[in-house]
């Protein structure tokens, strides 16, 4: 072989071995893409930063780090998270750990996967000015209630402070309270009592109810599926769980990174996107799932809040019995 003709033959072998490299990396990224296993996750609302965790996850990859490929379906009112969960809609969802109770009661195969919000941030709000600064001053009133699940709390509430209101229902705004056709309106900490504030009212303004300071603290957001989801896979619930948690870890650790992601999904589902709000109620979030001097192991549905809202539906009378507290929760970090 001449001198000459070596360069060349160098050539082919180096460009041969790169397309070899090339199939070999594609074959490895189609079987790598194969093995990742698809999901779907139904939260309570359409996007906003009160599920930073699941859209960050999403977004940076960290489902797809754990092997899930995952789709996040925009919930909402006509969208209920329950009826996609029942209905096989949804392989995974968000609930109120009231609606899972009720739902696991009236004969639906769920379990709870992780608590994440595992305290009530639900309130009753009033203006100093209609006279409203004790419970039994709302003796009598107009209160705005949102249906279902949601007015169960304040139920609850006003039976312990044998209170007789007018109950009024409730949109998803606070318009009716602002114009005054209400005197007492539902609230949420981490989104309705930033908009009332943002309206123009100043705290020292309201009177303000917190249900967990008086007596009604029921756990919010958990993460759901059906039992046979979970026995068909339990790796691939394990893997959902503990890729959610990571998430919120890195939403709470990059908050600005976090809120210009859920803030492009929000414009994606052309839902109106305020940042300040956004902020806000992240930085809620932040303070109800990670809360200074929490003692409770992360995710976790602790018995004693379990049997706290067992006994509260049933003796409202929503439930007629419950399901064993075991038989409720699968831990995804324990042995079975």
């Amino acid at each position: 072989m001449s001198r000459a003709l070596a360069p060349t033959l160098k050539a082919v072998l180096l460009l041969g071995a790169a397309l070899l490299f090339a199939a070999a990396s594609t074959s490895w990224g189609v079987a790598a893409e194969r093995a990742l296993k698809k999901a779907s996750l139904i939260p309570l609302w359409s996007p906003q930063a009160q599920f930073a965790g699941y859209y960050t996850a999403l977004d940076k990859g960290i489902y797809r780090q754990h092997g899930v490929d995952l789709t996040i379906i925009s919930g909402g009112p006509n969208y209920p998270s329950s009826e996609y969960l029942r209905e096989g809609k949804a392989d995974f969802a968000l609930l109120w750990l009231t609606t899972a109770i009720q739902e696991r009661a009236d004969g639906v195969p769920l379990v709870n996967l992780a608590q994440i919000v595992q305290q009530s941030s639900m309130m009753l709000v009033a203006k100093k000015s209609s006279g409203i600064s004790t419970p039994a001053d709302m003796n009598g009133k107009k209160v705005g209630l949102w249906g279902g699940p949601f007015a169960i709390p304040p139920h609850t509430f006003f039976k312990q402070h044998h209170l007789q209101v007018q109950e009024v229902p409730q949109s998803y705004t606070v318009n009716l309270f602002l114009r005054g056709g209400i005197d007492v309106a539902s609230a949420m900490w981490y989104n309705e009592y930033h908009t009332l504030l943002n309206s123009g009212l100043d705290a020292d303004e309201l009177s303000v109810f917190l249900l967990k300071e008086h007596g009604v603290n029921l756990p919010e957001d958990g993460l759901y599926a059906l039992e046979e989801t979970v026995r068909n896979d339990p790796a691939l619930a394990e893997a959902f769980t503990r890729a959610s948690l990571a998430g919120w870890e890195y939403a709470f650790a990059h908050p600005d990174e976090a809120l210009d992601i859920v803030i492009k999904y929000m414009r994606a589902a052309k839902v109106p996107a305020n940042r300040m709000h956004q902020k806000w109620m992240l930085e809620r979030m932040r303070d109800l799932i990670t809360p200074q001097g929490n003692h409770k192991a992360s995710g976790l549905l602790r018995q004693e809040d379990y049997e706290a809202a067992r006994q509260i539906l049933h003796k409202d009378g929503n439930i007629p019995a419950a399901p064993d507290f075991n038989a409720f929760v699968w831990r995804f970090d324990a042995r079975r």
